[in-house]
């Protein structure tokens, strides 16, 4: 006899799984943790068997959860593709999206140039600014939509991709070497930023600020002329500077996540398919090339994702679970 699975128990299980917490799960589908561990729990009664268990981390899922988050993901989608084929209204207005500077050129431009030939009645704004820049304007009604660069497990929003955060540097540069550490950064509110100066800080070495006024040019040129270092994301490194290996007597650094944030009492059309292609685009990763993510014609389904698991040491990238080559130089001697 034929069987129904109540999607909405799939659709909190691919929550949790996303976030390896009930209660960041229960923030972002703005339910009771109680609920979700309810609605967890009415699923594992279902297949007869644990889906996550406790570690030092908070949940990790178990083999059963792990083969059944691919399958979850493509029935949630075709739910969703088939539901917005099917109630379909025009997609028109206005619509603002945040992001921070370093992903505009690397990810977010060709999501926006994608979206606009799907639906040139849009009129799209885009602001660059720092994350923590970015939630304050999400709250306030200035933006609409923000995609955020914010530590591995810290945040509320939905996560969308887990990537590396390395140190990067000139081409055959020394200024990894100097004492005090020449550190550049685009703002004083970088989301990296307090990582950063707590490593170093950790690893006790000094360190002075070169650069901090907001522009991420200026941080690229005084990385670029061996002024100072600079931490970013691996994917979003120009190809003309160096990811830092671990011998250059840095501090390891901790992987980020790349995060979705929307307003709950937003609802239109525009908003809803501006998330859409930003989600799956993210979702997509990037291919062995290193190039950045691509952004997902109006109408497609891309492939589901494999689950973002927090790396371990010396982590590769894992957006999507798709592993980028890394661009590491010996260090010069002294």
């Amino acid at each position: 006899m034929a069987r129904n699975l109540d999607l909405a128990l799939l659709r909190t299980f691919v929550a949790v799984a996303d976030r390896a917490s009930m209660t960041a799960a229960a923030n972002a589908l703005y339910l009771t943790q109680g609920a979700v561990s309810q609605q967890i729990k009415r699923l594992e009664d279902l297949f007869g068997g644990a889906l996550f268990e406790r570690d030092r981390r908070g949940l990790r899922m178990t083999a059963s959860g792990e083969r059944l988050l691919g399958k979850a993901r493509r029935l949630l989608g075709l739910n969703d593709e088939l539901w917005a084929d099917m109630t379909a209204v025009a997609v028109e207005g206005a619509v603002r999206l945040g992001g921070p500077c370093d992903l505009v050129g690397s990810c977010l431009a060709p999501i926006l140039k994608t979206y606009a030939d799907a639906y040139p009645q849009v009129e799209i704004s885009l602001s660059c600014a720092p994350s923590p820049d970015l939630m304050d304007a999400l709250a306030k009604g200035e933006i609409d939509l923000a995609v955020t660069e914010e530590p591995l497990g810290s945040s509320d929003g939905e996560r969308l991709c887990v990537e590396r955060l390395v140190w990067v540097g000139a081409r055959g540069g020394s200024a990894h070497l100097k004492r005090p550490l020449p550190v550049s950064m685009v703002a004083g509110t970088c989301a990296f930023r307090p990582t950063v100066l707590a490593a170093l800080h950790e690893h006790g070495r000094e360190w002075r600020t070169v650069f901090e006024s907001g522009s991420i040019e200026a941080t690229t040129a005084t990385v670029r002329t061996d002024l100072a270092v600079t931490a970013w994301l691996a994917f979003t490194v120009p190809p003309d500077l160096d990811i830092l290996p671990a011998d250059a007597g840095l501090p390891e650094l901790p992987p980020f996540t790349i995060n979705l944030h929307s307003p709950r009492n937003d609802t239109r059309a525009a908003t809803a398919e501006l998330a859409r292609h930003v989600r799956h685009a993210l979702a997509r990763g990037a291919g062995s090339s290193g190039r950045p993510p691509a952004a997902v014609p109006a109408g497609s389904t891309p492939p589901p994702a494999s689950p973002a698991a927090p790396p371990a040491a010396a982590p590769p990238s894992y957006c999507a679970g798709r592993r980028w080559p890394s661009r590491t130089r010996r260090r010069p001697g002294p």
